[in-house]
């Protein structure tokens, strides 16, 4: 059965919740691979979650003039799409310090040593949304290594865009808040699961049974 795409908009509460129960385990898993990393706790919450066209995401993830930072990895096995990870430039430089294990402020630009460190950083969240999710489905993820974009918010997701036709325009978009617990900091940052339209029908199938 194939799901009219303009059926997206209208999941019903409980289907949302499902979404949203899918992104929190994803999140938790995140939050401990994260803390792993950097030698510290964090935590992520997932404050929202919503579907909407590409083209109207970058207000609720920055300003149009905004620098960010945008980790960008295929969604390969059972379903297929893109995820990317968006990061105002300021979270984006204080998360690449985290990685590092350098003081705040120490990094000034998002330099070979920093972006490397957030290639590191979205790859690890990333693939904890993806297996949340192959979990949810009982299907298999894989990711592809990851790739780092820094530009204008606008002109990022402008480039994400730009690859997918008009069919395959929704995304589905999880705002999610890090807190670094021992420094009481918080970092806002964006997951966007784009998937192809044949994936993005099976996702709404589970969801639907879910």
């Amino acid at each position: 059965m194939t799901i009219p795409m303009d059926d997206i908009r209208s999941l019903k509460a409980i289907q949302l919740d499902a979404l949203k129960e899918v992104a929190n385990i994803g999140a938790g898993h995140a939050a401990t691979a994260l803390s792993q990393m950097i030698g510290g706790t964090i935590m992520i919450s997932v404050p929202t979650i919503n579907i909407s066209r590409l083209e109207e995401i970058p207000p609720q993830v920055a300003e149009p003039d905004e620098p960010v930072a945008a980790v960008l990895m295929h969604m390969l096995g059972d379903l297929t799409g893109r995820t990317m990870l968006v990061f105002p430039r300021p979270s984006a430089l204080r998360l690449a310090e985290l990685m590092l294990h350098r003081d705040a402020g120490a990094s000034q630009e998002l330099g070979e040593m920093e972006q490397s460190a957030l290639k590191e950083a979205g790859n690890i969240l990333s693939s904890a949304y993806m297996n949340a999710l192959s979990e949810f489905m009982h299907i298999m993820l894989l990711p592809s290594p990851p790739s780092l974009a820094v530009d204008m918010s606008t002109a990022v997701l402008t480039t994400a865009y730009l690859q997918f036709s008009s069919q395959k325009d929704y995304v589905f978009c999880v705002e999610s808040e890090f807190m670094m617990v021992q420094m009481a900091e918080k970092l806002r940052g964006f997951f966007l699961l784009l998937p192809d339209p044949a994936s993005l029908q099976a996702l709404l199938r589970a969801v639907r049974v879910a």
